[in-house]
C-alpha cells in the first residue's frame, strides 16, 4: 500500500479534516489495515488568496519545500489539503518525482452528469480560476457568486481560522438559495473550510464536498497496485 503525503497548514483545522476523512472511509478489520500518512502542517505558508489577488508574497517556495520534505520521508504520491492553493500545483509538479493527485480534478471527474454547478471558495480561487480551468475541460459551466457572498464567505472562512466554528444557519440559507436561483443543482465547498463550516448544514444533499472527493481517492490511489 502506498505511503500518502498531505501537505496542510492551509489552515490546520482542514488539514485535521482531510485527514480524519481518510482514517474514517477506509475499509479496515484491523489497525494495521490503515493507509500510512504523512503530513506537513505549516501554517506559516504565505496566504494564497493574498498573493492572488497581489496583496501578499508567493507561497510557492513554501509549497514546494513542504512537497520535497514529504517526498524525502517517504511519501508515495501527494494530496493538498487546500483548494486555493492548487493555482499553484503546477510548480510543485516541477519540484517532485512523485504523483500529485489534485482535488479539483477529482471533483470534476465525480461530475460527468453535472452541467452547471455553483462555487463558493475564496476570491483568490475565483480569481485565480482554480476551478473554472478544470472545469471547463470536463464541459462544466461554473456559477460565481455575486460580491456579497464572496465577502460573506471570506468573512467566515478566516472567522474558522481564527477559531470561531459557529456560523448563522441562515447565512448558509441564503448562499445556497443565491446558487439555486441561478440555477445550480449542486454547490461546490470549493475551499476546505468550507466544510467545516458547513458539517451541521440540514441541506447536505445540495452541497458537493473536494475535501470528501480528495480522501476517496487518495484511499483508492493508495490501495492500488
Amino acid at each position: 500500500m502506498k505511503t500518502i503525503g498531505i501537505i496542510g497548514g492551509m489552515g490546520p483545522l482542514a488539514t485535521v479534516d482531510l485527514f480524519n476523512k481518510i482514517v474514517n472511509m477506509t475499509e479496515v478489520k484491523k489497525e494495521s489495515d490503515h493507509i500510512h500518512i504523512l503530513i506537513d502542517n505549516n501554517p506559516h505558508i504565505p496566504d494564497r488568496t493574498a498573493f492572488i489577488m497581489g496583496t501578499g508574497e508567493s507561497p510557492q517556495s513554501e509549497l514546494n519545500a513542504a512537497a520535497k520534505r514529504l517526498e524525502k520521508a517517504g511519501a508515495d504520491f501527494l494530496i493538498m489539503a487546500c483548494n486555493t492553493a492548487h493555482y499553484f500545483a503546477s510548480g510543485i509538479k516541477k519540484e517532485i518525482n512523485i504523483p500529485f493527485l489534485s482535488m479539483i480534478e477529482a471533483t470534476a471527474k465525480t461530475l460527468e452528469n453535472v452541467k452547471k454547478v455553483g462555487l463558493l471558495a475564496t476570491k483568490g480561487t475565483y480569481e485565480g480560476r482554480v476551478y473554472s480551468n478544470i472545469f471547463d475541460e470536463y464541459g462544466i459551466e461554473i456559477i460565481n457568486p455575486s460580491e456579497e457572498i464572496k465577502t460573506k464567505s471570506m468573512e467566515m472562512i478566516y472567522a474558522l481560522k481564527s477559531g470561531i466554528e459557529a456560523f448563522d444557519e441562515n447565512k448558509l440559507d441564503f448562499i445556497i438559495k443565491y446558487f439555486e436561483d441561478n440555477g445550480a443543482s449542486k454547490i461546490i465547498l470549493g475551499c476546505t473550510e468550507l466544510p467545516i463550516i458547513f458539517k451541521n448544514y440540514e441541506h447536505r444533499e445540495k452541497i458537493i464536498d473536494p475535501t470528501n472527493i480528495l480522501a476517496n481517492s487518495a484511499i483508492k490511489y493508495a490501495k492500488e497496485l
